[in-house]
């Protein structure tokens, strides 16, 4: 993008044009610091009837405590959406206030905004700004800088295409200290923004602009996604206890305002611009409202208390109005497995689920690009030994222990069949979905290589099956597990990539309580010697022993998947 010049000239040279620049000045002071402001207008991306726009505002006058720009467009121009900014217009007034997290503006301090917008005819650089009341100097861009192609307001459809995927280098750094480890090290794995303090970075490490602007290093002059995971509703995880967050039930304020809206002005940093950022939105959230409350046997508490407050479904929606105003993120929400939501009672009623979110707190369905599937989960990607439709001694393979009743026995046929459930109540026909490949594998001397006996409908499915669990409800670091399809860009006809967002290695939780300051709980199903609950059958837990808590590195982990991984590692 081109930049025109700063100059300070008179105030009656005020010039509306695509490269002028003029400024107020201050009667006996024509130097900078006699001016009480500055903003500085650039049209970053421009095509046939819409454009984007950056404007940063300098406050050489008194400190602020917050802050209003306003300007008047001569031409036709509409706000659409604004980021970091609290854009409104009536007619061809603009008025942009800050937001909750930005009002403060010191002596010298900036501030810096985006909308998107559109136009017809010409797009004319408007003449005047004023910050509270006050005319300002203005250093315009012009809207014939040359557009990006493709501009961030024209999202492509399959944002992994053509792109390399970010390699996050303190889990690198992790895996490739393992023996064995550098063989999968510069694997692409998910940032996962698990708390408020991960936006700025926890114990010294990443935060989240220093994992853009080490994408933007990786990026060089090609096109790379960065994955990030957001995760941290109010009451987190209402049915496990090993991922409980920091935010209790009712903090959807919080929530909004020192976890949402921090992370999208971050995005909407033009700095980043060029990126394509995937958001995987709440993990193990909105499918609980389904599965989890009322009369079921598998329902708690919790989960009761999220569906009758509505802040999941708050939440989520507002999540995807505000990141899906930043015209290069692209939403993926997180649509379970099919062995938590592929039977009848859950599959329907979860897509509903979904199409509510996806309308609350301003968002809509073109604020979700896909969906994700099987995220930090175990479920086999494909069972090659048998399918929904076999038989055996006069039994269907879903009246089988293992199967039970379920419509899907992998995640590959759930997630083909899902996709077209959600198109069916009102997403885009367009909608791309992902699959977390990054552990469920299968492999080591455990596979099978062909089908089960065929002396009962059990024997048939237990001998045949890839996914090795004692029971499909088994979620926390499980034994036998391994490493699955390396990440990849369209793997299958609607399915935008295989990803690893769950980073191997990893804990789910820990083994035992351990006292912590994340507001991370002791769940049993992390428990080796746990005998299990009515989501996991009253089965064995068939975690593995002696694991930290939730997120911290886990190196059996990580050597158990290398060892079971499938495909086998060289």
């Amino acid at each position: 993008m081109s930049r025109t010049r700063t100059a300070l000239l008179a105030a009656t040279a005020l010039v509306a044009g695509a490269t002028g620049t003029a400024l107020a000045a201050v009667p006996g002071d024509a130097g900078a610091s006699a001016v009480p402001c500055t903003v500085d207008y650039q049209v970053q991306n421009q095509w046939d009837t819409g454009f984007t726009a950056s404007v940063k505002v300098t406050n050489h006058g008194a400190a602020k405590s917050s802050w209003a720009v306003k300007w008047t467009y001569a031409g036709n121009q509409k706000v659409t959406n604004g980021w970091n900014a609290k854009v409104t217009q009536s007619g061809a007034n603009v008025t942009a206030a800050n937001e909750s997290y930005n009002g403060t503006l010191a002596t010298g301090g900036s501030a810096t905004f985006g909308f998107q917008g559109t136009y017809s005819g010409t797009n004319a650089v408007p003449a005047a700004f004023a910050l509270d009341g006050v005319t300002c100097n203005v250093d315009s861009g012009g809207p014939t800088d040359p557009p990006t192609d493709p501009p961030p307001g024209n999202r492509v459809d399959n944002p992994y295409d053509g792109a390399q995927v970010y390699v996050n280098p303190e889990w690198s750094a992790k895996a490739a200290a393992e023996p064995g480890g550098d063989r999968i090290a510069n694997q692409p794995t998910g940032v996962w923004l698990d708390r408020i303090a991960a936006i700025n970075g926890v114990n010294g490490g990443m935060g989240l602009r220093d994992h853009l602007d080490e994408a933007l290093r990786q990026k060089g002059s090609g096109e790379l996604v960065v994955q990030l995971v957001i995760y941290n509703l109010p009451g987190r995880d209402c049915a496990a206890l090993a991922s409980n967050g920091e935010l209790g039930p009712t903090e959807i304020g919080t929530y909004k305002t020192d976890y949402i809206d921090p992370i999208k002005a971050i995005l909407a940093d033009p700095k980043y611009a060029s990126l394509r950022i995937v958001t995987t939105v709440e993990i193990d959230s909105l499918p609980n409202l389904v599965t989890n409350t009322g009369s079921r046997p598998t329902a708690t508490p919790q989960c009761d208390v999220m569906k009758a407050n509505g802040n999941y479904v708050k939440g989520v929606g507002y999540a995807l109005n505000k990141l899906g105003d930043v015209p290069n993120v692209y939403n993926y929400v997180d649509a379970a497995h099919h062995g938590w939501i592929g039977w009848d009672d859950n599959f329907g009623p979860s897509a509903d689920v979904f199409k509510q979110a996806a309308n609350a707190e301003g968002a809509t369905v073109s604020d979700v690009h896909g969906f994700i599937t099987n995220t930090a989960n175990y479920s086999a990607l494909k069972e090659e030994h048998f399918s929904i439709d076999d038989q055996v001694e006069g039994k269907s393979v879903r009246e089988s222990k293992w199967v039970d009743w379920n419509r899907y026995v992998d995640e590959l046929s759930f997630t083909r069949a899902f996709r077209e459930k959600l198109v069916s109540v009102g997403f885009d026909a367009n909608i791309g979905m992902l699959i977390d490949t990054s552990r469920n594998g299968w492999g080591g001397t455990a596979r099978p290589t062909g089908p089960g006996a065929r002396t009962s409908v059990d024997a048939y499915v237990n001998g045949g099956r890839y996914d090795r669990r004692i029971h499909i409800g088994n979620w926390c670091n499980q034994s036998g597990a391994g490493l699955g399809e390396r990440p990849q860009a369209s793997p299958e006809p609607g399915i935008d990539a295989y990803v690893w967002m769950k980073p191997p290695g990893e804990s789910d939780g820990s083994s035992k309580a351990i006292p912590n300051d994340e507001g991370k709980g002791f769940d049993r199903m992390c428990d080796p010697t746990y005998t299990g609950n009515p989501r996991n059958g009253n089965n064995m837990s068939g975690a593995l022993p002696d694991a930290p808590i939730s997120g911290h590195w886990f190196s059996a982990q990580f050597q158990e998947l290398m060892k079971n991984a499938y495909p086998p590692l060289p």
